[in-house]
């Protein structure tokens, strides 16, 4: 059958005006629409008899049968666990302890530049044009995860941590807040970068450093990250330990505020989550990470309506955006909508709204990226819609949760340059990179001591089927 879709690679690349058939706004999808990018920024969109007037001799590109729409953001990721990524199936949770600090201890530079432009690769084909990174244990410095997601070209708001307790001991927290500091004001002005700063979780830091962290991520107009909430012996620790689980135990230190990011808190009281409305913070969503490892999942459903800030993040799991949607919503049909008769459980409206301009919302980027409008950047996918799967078509964001897959994205655009097309990306060797790591990340797992508890699928298989003999 012959593509509906422009072979011509240079002409997509020296577009200003792009004429998609379907046009994904905050409103949601209207036809015979058009955008302009200009610079890597959007700078016009609107009717599309109104911009070909207002834009006569501007280069354009016409896309019959796709639907123009934001890039996805990933508001919670880990760039320097690619390596692991399939270790950890089947594990019970608090995985970091056994398997992630150790892997990404061992790491040197150049791992944590191959394992981060995988990643980066990954999120990307997934339809992520931005991911928000918590923080890497590696000892090697940052360098190497910015080169990384530059060259890939991915939008990365990138977490320093700034843990100021080993072993339950205080360290000097002079050289950590001068290092904070120092990041914060780095990559100010990198066109893909956005410094953030990152506690792994509040039990590793103490009261002062949770306090000082975030000042200086509110001050800076920047993100202040923490897992809170995830496990259900992370938060009796904290109870243990300060009386007060461990979202109360931020307020009570002043870190929790409109700079907050929690990443899961799938584990809240309603007084929790009246206290995060209160406080302005922001929640990653982590379905799909809570079905692989969790303990229970967040109730985004009930934290929106009590207007909780909102965004989705893998966890590092699988980057496809289709599929975490999907998992978003059917993670709160299956815990909560089910015994009360809810069949919306948020519609298909609010998962896509978490997956865009609510995920930008609460990685610090509202004001820059998430929809279709003049001024912000130019992130965003050209997809394939006429396809089996959504025809007939009938609610275009709904059928983006539920029925969409990432073998419809035909292009990524990141900062209006063209990033990936069908796939894979134009100006870099991806098939170079992923040899090059076969070849060097089993040095790297077998120098990190990781213990898993969970066998691999043929041990595993081998060792169920033994003790089922035992049994009869």
């Amino acid at each position: 059958m012959k593509s509906l879709f422009p072979t011509n690679l240079e002409t997509l690349q020296q577009a200003n005006v792009f004429l998609p058939e379907w046009l994904l706004l905050d409103k949601g999808t209207v036809r015979d629409h058009a955008v302009v990018v200009e610079n890597g920024l959007f700078i016009a969109a609107g009717p599309r008899s109104l911009i070909l007037k207002q834009y006569p001799d501007r280069p354009r590109v016409e896309l019959p049968g796709k639907l123009l729409m934001p890039g996805f953001v990933d508001s919670h990721h880990h760039l320097t666990q690619s390596y692991g990524k399939s270790l950890v199936f089947g594990e019970p949770s608090e995985i970091f302890k056994r398997v992630w600090v150790p892997l990404e201890s061992t790491l040197n530079a150049n791992h944590l530049y191959a394992s981060s432009k995988l990643a980066a690769l990954e999120a990307l084909r997934g339809g992520f044009t931005t991911v928000c990174d918590a923080g890497t244990r590696s000892s090697e410095g940052l360098d190497a995860i910015v080169n990384a997601t530059t060259d890939a070209g991915l939008r990365c708001v990138l977490g320093l941590i700034c843990n100021d307790k080993v072993n339950d001991q205080i360290v000097d927290p002079i050289p950590i807040q001068r290092r904070a500091v120092q990041h914060l004001s780095q990559w100010e002005h990198h066109p893909l970068i956005t410094p953030s700063l990152a506690i792994s979780i509040p039990e590793v830091a103490s009261d002062a450093m949770l306090a000082s962290v975030y000042q200086l991520c509110e001050e800076a107009g920047r993100v202040f990250q923490t897992h809170a909430n995830e496990h259900l012996v992370a938060v009796e620790r904290s109870l243990n330990t300060n009386r007060l689980r461990p979202i109360e135990h931020l307020n009570n230190v002043n870190a929790l505020g409109p700079a907050t990011l929690l990443a899961h808190a799938t584990l809240v009281t309603p007084l929790e989550i009246k206290i995060m409305a209160d406080r302005g913070c922001a929640v990653a969503y982590n379905p799909v990470a809570s079905a692989w490892k969790g303990n229970a999942v967040a109730p985004a459903e009930s934290m929106s309506m009590q207007n909780v800030r909102l965004g989705l993040g893998t966890d590092g799991t699988r980057s496809d955006a289709f599929r975490l949607m999907d998992y978003a919503e059917a993670a709160q049909r299956f815990a909560f909508g089910m015994a009360v008769g809810d069949s919306s459980c948020g519609g298909g409206w609010l998962w896509l709204d978490m997956a865009t301009r609510g995920g930008a919302d609460a990685i610090g980027l509202g004001e820059e990226i998430g929809d279709i409008s003049p001024g912000k950047q130019a992130d965003f996918l050209l997809l394939d819609i006429r396809v089996p799967e959504m025809t007939p078509s009938w609610d275009i964001p709904w059928e983006l949760v539920r029925m969409a897959a990432r073998d419809q994205i035909q292009a990524v655009f990141v900062d209006g340059k063209l990033r990936l097309w069908e796939g894979w990306p134009i100006d870099w060797d991806a098939l170079a990179l992923m040899d090059e790591i076969n070849s060097i990340a089993e040095h790297a797992i077998s120098n990190a001591n990781i213990q898993k508890l969970h066998a691999p699928s043929a041990l595993h298989r081998t060792q169920r089927q033994e003790k089922s003999v035992l049994t009869l």
